[in-house]
């Protein structure tokens, strides 16, 4: 037929005289399509993933640690580092590739650009490599989930509550408020004291004349006290545990107590432990180690303190 042969002369001259053009443009559109699926499908998953942290998952979630808002933010951030790494990733891989595209339908040696390039790259990550370091190991520490928003934290340098992750740096708060900024590619070790559970460790030091059985019934019954709390009984893991002297001196004997809690809640027993064990220790007349140890001398034949 006139009118498709017609047609198809049209599109072969077309192809002939702005094949390079036509090259070009489908390039672009593809790198802009292929940018816009992926970005929408990470930015769909990223979604997902907060909107399941705050609705939740029923009353199980809600009775489950997990369910608390520094968990469900610590979700969020996770979530959110992550797609935005893998979004730059996206982007930058489909900006190479597509001007790499571009130039070598161009006429242009990509190989040499590709060679000064790998040259320059190596240049800069030898100057910038603690930079590097950085990025590489935030990525790490929140892939791994070694520690989030609201835990309590040794991290080396800083001992505190964590209240940001980034790639590049850390974010805690110690206990007189000062915010420290750590490094992640300075942080050799990790002390999270809010993953599973905790343990509060109390050792009490009582005279050395002290009647052992009794201090220990004493501390034993402070201790079961916490559970009848409203308020920290919820908090306890199991029952506590007089271990029985940790430590002995000719002035002192350390009598030592334990009690595992769920995370980040040892602070609160501890200080309310403590309490117990003075009421305790007052009432059965029991005298904490002072250090002090009485000196003896003779003063005109007589011994004197």
């Amino acid at each position: 037929m006139p009118e498709i042969t017609a047609a198809l002369d049209w599109f072969e001259t077309a192809w002939r005289d702005w094949s390079t053009l036509i090259r070009l443009g489908l390039i672009i559109i593809a790198a802009i399509v292929l940018r816009i699926a992926l970005l929408l499908s990470v930015k769909r998953i990223v979604a997902g993933i907060i909107s399941g942290a705050k609705k939740g998952s029923g009353k199980k979630a809600a009775a489950s640690s997990d369910a608390s808002p520094l968990a469900k933010a610590r979700l969020v951030q996770r979530a959110q580092t992550m797609g935005s790494v893998l979004s730059n990733f996206i982007r930058w891989t489909i900006y190479i590739v597509a001007v790499t595209m571009i130039l070598s339908e161009l006429g242009v040696a990509v190989g040499a650009l590709v060679a000064g390039a790998g040259i320059l790259g190596a240049a800069l990550g030898f100057g910038a490599q603690s930079l590097v370091r950085d990025l590489i190991t935030g990525l790490f520490i929140v892939f791994e989930d070694q520690y989030g928003v609201g835990d309590s934290v040794d991290l080396g340098q800083a001992t505190g509550v964590v209240e940001n992750v980034g790639l590049r740096v850390t974010q805690v708060r110690d206990s007189s408020g000062t915010l420290w900024y750590v490094r992640n590619g300075e942080v050799v070790r990790v002390g999270n004291s809010s993953q599973g559970w905790s343990r509060v460790v109390l050792d009490v030091p009582l005279e050395y004349q002290t009647d052992i059985a009794k201090a220990t019934a004493a501390i034993s019954n402070a201790a079961a006290q916490i559970a009848l709390d409203e308020t920290l009984a919820p908090a306890l893991i199991g029952t506590h545990e007089v271990w029985g002297i940790e430590a002995l001196n000719g002035a002192q004997v350390v009598i030592r107590l334990a009690q595992q809690v769920k995370p980040e809640k040892q602070d609160a027993v501890a200080r309310a432990m403590r309490a117990q064990i003075k009421t305790a220790l007052d009432r059965e007349q029991i005298k904490l180690a002072t250090g002090n140890q009485s000196v003896y001398v003779e003063i005109a034949g007589k011994a004197a303190q």
